[in-house]
């Protein structure tokens, strides 16, 4: 068999490929709110950076049981209700390590904050709003608390 023949069979399934993984991947993030008032951050590991509780949607997964997992895997804290979608977030920059779209939710949480996954988190914090490091956010969170305190519902 040539090779002609057999890369002419490869172009149908490199195309198949590139039109399946080269995809945005579809994550969650999410403003918990305390009964208090207060909203929790966590610290990432990578970056050491505060930013808002979320992660990528697995698959067969709907995005409230998304939210509600990422949530419990990096604070400990139980969703008990979602409040609003704060927006939804797709330029191509909004994450250094790939192009993802945010799905932003605000949510009503309770429980104790704790860190189930040392690898990933590093610390969990509640802050009352005039004391969110708004400027030492990771990604794109800043904007997305902005939004959220404004009221907004946004598609960047």
């Amino acid at each position: 068999m040539s090779t002609s023949i057999v890369s002419r069979g490869l172009r149908p399934i490199r195309t198949l490929l590139r039109l399946l993984l080269r995809r945005p991947v579809v994550g969650t993030s999410i403003v918990p709110l305390l009964p208090d008032g207060r909203i929790v951050l966590i610290r990432r590991r990578d970056t050491y950076r505060w930013a808002l509780p979320g992660g990528i949607v697995d698959w067969g997964e709907d995005l409230a049981t998304a939210a509600a997992r990422e949530l419990t895997e990096e604070t400990g804290l139980t969703l008990t209700a979602i409040d609003r979608l704060v927006g939804v977030y797709s330029s191509a920059e909004r994450d250094p390590r790939f192009h993802s779209i945010c799905v932003a939710l605000s949510a009503q949480a309770t429980g104790k904050m704790q860190t189930y996954d040392p690898d990933e988190v590093v610390g969990v914090q509640a802050f009352l709003v005039e004391e969110l490091p708004l400027e030492q956010l990771d990604h794109d969170h800043t904007q997305q608390l902005k939004d959220y305190l404004a009221g907004k519902i946004v598609l960047a």
